[in-house]
């Protein structure tokens, strides 16, 4: 196959310059890798072309200009549109090129891009991410991948620029598939962590120092430890949006059906999640999570918290 990626040999397309697209792209940049990238927005691209890069007009431009183009979008529609369409990715990448989405998407829809891609002799690999916007910023990603062995061995060390967990999980769609299981043990993990913290503020308690006590033992996670306090700071920033969210536990959801599994935990974390967004919150982070359950017990817990 002769699949070989290095700085100062490869060229790298990146679609998706945002929350983390944005982090993502510039590791790549500063460990010597020429980009050239797109953004429906483009005054989001703008600081990786003050870095360096070069900024196309299409996503087949993008695919045209590379040897390897990485994805994250928004939306299965979106990964289709940009991957699958008239002025796709896949329309623009040669034989041999590399298209690696990113995004968190359909398992199915990752297998009909490794498909297509076949057809064109265009390898495709599904990589989804966890670790939100702090894992990207310092490049401490999961990255769970689905694909051929061999592309995603010629992979690694772009992968490497981006993250620290890296696993192949099996061929196409098996990255997604895992994405889904990550998200399942995320979405009822925060009913607990939010439940927790508001149980400790009726309590008179101070938070902090709550976190203190139970962050390191067998309560801890990620979320408890990351987004606990700024959630007791009344800090809801998304390092990921509760509607992408949304998104995830749909696929999952619609997994779970078609494989004949009752997650009932994480269809009661839909709906509360789908209260959360109806409260006008579905741009803030998935911990917003914490102001709709607070509501549910007439707790004004947006700038009262932090201060009790």
């Amino acid at each position: 196959m002769g699949l070989q990626f290095a700085p100062g040999k490869t060229r790298v397309g990146w679609i998706g310059t945002g929350v983390m697209g944005s982090s993502m792209c510039g590791h790549l940049l500063a460990a010597g890798y020429a980009a050239t990238v797109y953004n429906r927005t483009r005054e989001k691209s703008r600081p990786l072309v003050e870095r360096g890069a070069k900024e196309a007009g299409s996503p087949r431009a993008v695919a045209e200009a590379s040897d390897v183009v990485f994805t994250i979008v928004g939306y299965p529609r979106d990964v289709r549109e940009v991957t699958l369409g008239a002025e796709g990715t896949l329309a623009g990448a040669r034989p041999g090129a590399v298209l690696v989405d990113m995004t968190t998407s359909e398992p199915a829809l990752a297998r009909e891009i490794a498909e297509a891609a076949q057809t064109k002799a265009v390898h495709a690999v599904d990589a989804p991410v966890s670790g939100g916007d702090i894992g990207a910023r310092e490049a401490r990603l999961s990255i769970m991948v689905g694909g051929e062995p061999k592309v995603v061995e010629a992979l690694q060390p772009l992968f490497e620029t981006m993250g620290k967990t890296i696993v192949h999980q099996g061929p196409a769609g098996a990255g997604q598939h895992t994405k889904m299981v990550n998200q399942i043990l995320i979405a009822t993990n925060m009913i607990g962590v939010c439940e927790a913290l508001l149980y400790g503020y009726k309590a008179g308690l101070d938070l902090n120092s709550v976190l203190q006590s139970v962050g390191s033992g067998a309560a801890g996670s990620w979320s408890l430890n990351n987004l606990g306090p700024r959630m007791i700071a009344g800090n809801f920033d998304p390092g990921f949006f509760v509607e992408h969210f949304l998104k995830d536990m749909g696929i999952a959801l619609a997994e779970s059906r078609r494989m004949s599994l009752a997650l009932p935990g994480l269809a009661l974390a839909e709906q509360l999640y789908r209260a959360v967004e109806a409260q006008g919150h579905g741009r803030d982070g998935t911990h917003a999570l914490m102001l709709a359950l607070a509501r549910l017990s007439n707790v004004d817990w947006q700038g009262r918290a932090a201060a009790r």
